[in-house]
């Protein structure tokens, strides 16, 4: 029946016209509150995608921004980011044009068209691709929808056209890559399963979303898919302006940098030192030159090497060649010294090189030739403890520019004491945390993976040091049914019973947010997290 051709048996027959009576049983009883429920669900998925447009017209912005700085390295991804541009905009052109064609076969007329005409909140409205609004006449229209996507085809238009895109996006971005299962997902358009309950016939895409639906269903469905397309331009568009590698000369300053293995060599030994520009471009290999010998390179790198026949001071300068964009040769000059004589001091840090506040900063001291008992290390700020398994640095204050922090060693040889050298650290605060759930700070989250979880957590992404901090109370935010936002709180990481409540009654799309996040960590501090926000699916 419908829009399907088969061989009717007199029980089919009966079945039929049942089924007829049962549509207009339908047609006269489709609940007010229902269609008002939709009414108002588009109205709110009308303002998020005007709020994606935006959003996504600021990626493309970066994108200009960034082509103008090194065209010819964000020129192949900008290529990419308009190609995204125009597919995406076909598609919802398409929708845009699927949803005023229903609209008019039902009965709707432009708003511009109606005289003195006067806006009414009960009545649904849609804007098609021009701007222009249009009047819904029958939100519970039901053959109108059935007739344009079913048996017209402009459901299978509209299929083909998401597929299309589907496949053009991900063939942008690698096999591997996490945002291609996104973009899978985000633009499904596979039919769905059996449906037992309706005797076990199969569905095609176009028939489960909009055979028998009412009018101001479709137009609803038809406003999520738009939002899908938005947010997968969005997710897309991320995605390939992190490519642009991050040295195309964003940086406004160029630089020398000469780092010896050894700034102090032993006689026989060899002094060894990396020539670079400390804003490395790894697109192209700079030429470096030392006393008119070019050196080799080794990851964008010169390796100078000498072979240390004296004791003494010795000094050696060369010269940096580095295309810039324009395609010039940049010249950069650099001198460095160093010497070769007696054993020197070592200083290493054992985690990295920096020290930070409030926590234990384990440090290596050696002088070679002198046993470790006669060495004094001291530093300017702060304080330094021995312990059975080494040796700590505990600074008293902040020192970001590394000018006021210097470990300072002196040995003791022969009965007297000697400076054996020292060295400057930067001294930072223990950074903040990340909050998250599921492992995740924002996105997509299932909502079994919500339910899963007991609260909120607080982690340090990247940080050496074995440092915990656990939050300590946080908000969280729904937005619920006609825009209107609800807040619970929690004074400990974990979700309450009220909060789990609601978790449970959430819908797909949903958006919750959590802000007002504290934690307390090992470093006796207090931090106010960065708010997170998910995406319900």
């Amino acid at each position: 029946m419908g829009t399907k051709n088969c061989p009717e048996t007199a029980r089919q027959k009966m079945i039929n016209m049942m089924y007829l009576v049962l549509l207009a049983m339908m047609a006269m009883n489709v609940a007010a509150e229902v269609l008002d429920a939709f009414r108002v669900v588009d109205s709110s998925l009308v303002q998020t995608y005007s709020t994606l447009q935006k959003k996504s017209g600021q990626q493309y912005a970066a994108f200009e921004a960034a082509y103008q700085m090194n065209q010819s390295k964000v020129g192949p991804w900008l290529e990419k980011a308009n190609l995204v541009k125009a597919k995406v905009d076909s598609v919802q052109k398409l929708i845009f044009d699927i949803k005023e064609d229903l609209v008019v076969r039902g009965g709707g007329v432009k708003i511009a068209d109606i005289d003195g005409f006067e806006f009414n909140p009960e009545r649904s409205y849609i804007q098609n691709y021009a701007g222009d609004s249009l009047l819904i006449s029958k939100d519970d229209e039901l053959n109108v929808p059935s007739e344009l996507m079913i048996r017209l085809g402009r459901g299978q238009e509209l299929r083909n056209a998401i597929s299309s895109l589907r496949n053009d996006l991900t063939a942008m971005v690698p096999d591997n890559a996490p945002i291609r299962s996104s973009i899978e997902q985000e633009l499904a358009t596979a039919d769905p399963g059996r449906n037992m309950k309706e005797g076990g016939e199969n569905l095609s895409w176009e028939e489960q979303n909009f055979e028998h639906k009412p009018m101001i269903a479709v137009i609803t469905l038809l406003s999520k898919m738009q939002i899908d397309v938005k947010n997968t331009e969005a997710n897309l568009l991320n995605y390939l302006y992190s490519q642009i590698d991050a040295s195309s000369f964003k940086f406004n300053k160029l630089n020398a940098v000469v780092i010896p293995k050894s700034s102090y060599v032993l006689e026989g030994d060899v002094y060894r030192a990396s020539v670079f520009l400390a804003a490395e471009d790894t697109t192209q290999t700079p030429t470096v030159i030392v006393g008119n010998q070019e050196l080799p390179i080794e990851g964008g790198k010169g390796i100078y090497e000498v072979k240390a026949g004296k004791s003494g001071t010795f000094t050696y300068n060369g010269e940096i060649h580095f295309q810039n964009p324009d395609g010039g040769t940049n010249i950069y000059t650099f001198e460095q010294e160093y010497q070769v004589g007696k054993p020197s001091v070592t200083i290493s840090p054992t985690k990295m090189n920096v020290f930070y506040l409030n926590i234990a900063n384990p440090i290596s001291v050696s002088v070679p030739g002198v046993p470790s008992q006669n060495l004094n290390v001291s530093i300017t700020n702060g304080k330094i403890e021995r312990r059975a398994d080494g040796m700590y640095v505990f600074p008293s204050k902040e020192d970001i520019a590394g000018k006021n922090t210097q470990v300072i060693v002196n040995a003791t040889i022969d009965g007297s004491t000697r400076r054996m050298g020292a060295m400057t650290f930067r001294v930072k605060r223990v950074p903040d945390p990340v909050a998250q759930i599921a492992e995740k700070n924002g996105g997509v989250l299932r909502k079994e993976d919500l339910m899963a979880e007991q609260g909120i957590f607080a982690a340090l992404i990247d940080f050496d040091f074995d440092l915990k901090f656990k939050v300590t109370q946080f908000d969280v935010t729904i937005t619920g049914a006609g825009g209107f936002n609800n807040t619970w709180s929690s004074k400990s990481n974990m979700f309450s019973a009220d909060m789990r409540k609601q978790f449970a009654n959430l819908q797909a799309g949903s958006i919750i947010y959590f802000d007002n996040i504290m934690a307390h960590g090992d470093d006796k501090t207090d931090r106010a997290l960065a708010p997170i926000s998910f995406k319900i699916r």
